[in-house]
């Protein structure tokens, strides 16, 4: 077998409809493909954030609409979500390699992440979820205890993003690999869990995907952590006067740029933690960053940018 590479999908992959959603992952299976042809062993995962948006709505509104049935939980939503993009991009992935005379099978693994009950992150919810609430539907939250916090239009509701610690599943995931075979796995994190004897509890929570990339590609010890997003290289100060693309980069620059105010929270800052939790790990590593449409390039050493210990 080849080099084993974690890619990371970012939201561009997907869409907000069916139909856009269909398109895009058309084009995340090519750069997969092609990935597959430069001989690496491929494990993925993935975006999923209005995925789990619009399953929650819908089970939310399907709750209200019949009483009989109580919202569902957010872990539910997850795995729900997991399943629905990962056939999507199995499918996707097996036609493009098919069409390229590559035969090798596509798995999804629903995949489940443990975090900790005592993270601060339960306390300062950060992640925002679900449909808009008016004043009312946003106090029966607070009486539920959930938080909920101002947007246009009313209130959304507001989740911890806590810390992945292990991923439940990592043999699997490992031996799926090691046999040849492509991999979803981890899709929006992973359904973040909490260990409580010999149960697994679905926490009310989104675990933030890059830290779980980092996370995943840390476990199987793979050789590169491949992240694709909008851009074809990571800025320092995107979309300001100040902007500067970035080519290579080595660990200590990336620890300087994560506390320098260089990348925003919601945008490269957590793939830049992840990075350097994993070469941390794994010294010889290598992370690369760029876009779908690069990815061939980019591990071929010609664009993208790349962070390494």
């Amino acid at each position: 077998m080849g080099k084993k590479i974690v890619v990371a999908l970012g939201r561009s992959a997907f869409g907000e409809t069916f139909p856009e959603q269909k398109a895009n992952v058309g084009l995340a299976s090519k750069a997969i493909a092609d990935i597959v042809e430069e001989g690496y062993q491929v494990v993925i995962t993935h975006s999923n954030g209005q995925q789990l948006g619009m399953v929650h709505s819908a089970m939310t509104e399907f709750s209200r609409l019949d009483s009989r049935y109580t919202a569902a939980p957010l872990s539910l939503c997850s795995a729900m979500s997991q399943g629905y993009v990962g056939y999507d991009l199995q499918n996707a992935i097996r036609t493009q390699l098919l069409d390229r005379g590559i035969f090798r099978t596509v798995s999804t693994i629903i995949t489940q992440v443990k975090v900790s009950p005592f993270d601060k992150a339960f306390g300062e919810p950060s992640k925002v979820i679900g449909r808009v609430m008016d004043a009312a539907d946003a106090a029966a939250q607070e009486r539920k205890g959930n938080y909920v916090t101002e947007a246009p239009g009313g209130f959304r509701r507001i989740v911890a993003s806590p810390q992945p610690i292990d991923i439940y599943e990592i043999d699997a995931i490992r031996t799926l690999s090691d046999a040849g075979q492509i991999v979803i796995a981890a899709g929006g994190g992973g359904i973040p869990v909490l260990e409580q004897g010999t149960v697994l509890k679905g926490a009310s929570a989104v675990i933030e995907k890059d830290l779980t990339a980092g996370k995943l590609a840390e476990l199987l010890a793979a050789d590169i952590l491949l992240f694709l997003t909008g851009n074809e290289k990571a800025a320092r100060f995107y979309g300001t006067p100040q902007e500067t693309r970035l080519d290579a980069v080595t660990l200590e620059e990336a620890k300087a740029y994560a506390c320098d105010g260089s990348f925003s929270e919601h945008g490269m800052r957590p793939k830049i933690a992840a990075s350097i939790s994993y070469l941390t790990k794994k010294t010889d590593g290598r992370v690369v960053i760029t876009k779908m449409e690069t990815a061939r390039d980019a591990l071929r050493k010609k664009t993208g940018t790349v962070i390494t210990a």
